[in-house]
């Protein structure tokens, strides 16, 4: 079976697509509210030149994902897959953000399930990065039986190293929480 790291997902809630280069202009919009970004790491991603950095970093990535609200077909956020390690059989998710207006309605997890359920049919790890004073997202992973692991330096792509929270969820783990 054939891993795309970048593959067309859906569900009854979002569509997945990969993100192109002019997604730039529609995506930004939702980026541009400094609500979004309050607990993240780099508190100033709402400005639209340090957006750029982050969506050139999505881009070279060449596992970032556009984000839709399946019913109206608006642009409601963006993630991305990265560092697949073929040997330690695992992937991340992250780089996730949702317009203010999606919060609390079931998007984040709907798009976390989806896409782990598309990777543990490749990988049995999936990890997390979330900022330190993200507890928003540290609780919404957990939520979805993410374990902390570790702390860490993370370096974003163009932005200084941060203090991030490891979290994982195993291939068994998720089965387990679904029966």
């Amino acid at each position: 079976m054939h891993f795309n790291i970048q593959p067309l997902l859906e569900n009854e809630l979002a569509v997945l697509t990969p993100l192109r280069e002019q997604d730039f202009d529609i995506l930004y919009p939702v980026a541009a509210d400094p609500a979004i970004w309050e607990q993240h790491p780099n508190k100033d991603r709402w400005k639209q030149d340090v957006f750029r950095t982050f969506f050139e970093g999505a881009m070279q990535s060449k596992g970032a994902f556009l984000i839709t609200d399946r019913h109206s077909g608006r642009v409601i956020g963006s993630t991305r897959l990265y560092d697949y390690d073929e040997q330690d059989d695992s992937i991340f998710i992250g780089y996730t953000f949702y317009a203010v207006s999606c919060w609390g309605k079931g998007y984040n997890q709907s798009v976390k399930r989806l896409m782990l359920d598309y990777l543990f049919r490749f990988v049995s790890k999936v990890h997390f990065h979330i900022g330190a004073q993200n507890i928003r997202s540290q609780i919404a992973i957990s939520r979805l039986g993410a374990e902390k692991i570790a702390e860490q330096e993370v370096t974003y792509f163009g932005e200084q190293p941060k203090l991030n929270f490891a979290y994982q969820i195993t291939k068994s783990k998720w089965h387990n929480e679904l029966v």
